[in-house]
């Protein structure tokens, strides 16, 4: 299923700014980056509570604001793209 993740991460003080890099680098394991804060994640039940345990871990509850939105499986319909940043499909074959 699609999930999308999108965070916002206080960085007015150094340990912020280590938050941000560890919500962006867990959120990259898992999906594709197609906003700064916005990640594209195609992930089964199992992945996507284990990412959702391991980023809860990581933000401070008073400070940092974490959002997940669930879009299901059949995701090509509900999702539209317009302008830069073109992305790539996760499920699709990719040739290096």
């Amino acid at each position: 299923m699609l999930i999308l993740i999108t965070y916002d991460v206080n960085t007015e003080d150094t340990k912020g700014k280590t938050r941000l890099r560890k919500v962006a680098k867990q959120c990259e394991n898992y999906g594709q980056r197609v906003q700064n804060s916005v990640f594209e994640c195609i992930l089964d039940a199992g992945q996507c509570k284990l990412l959702k345990s391991r980023l809860l871990e990581i933000i401070d509850m008073e400070k940092d604001s974490l959002r997940f939105y669930r879009l299901g499986n059949n995701y090509e319909s509900k999702v539209e793209h317009y302008g830069a940043k073109k992305t790539f499909a996760q499920e699709g074959v990719i040739i290096l």
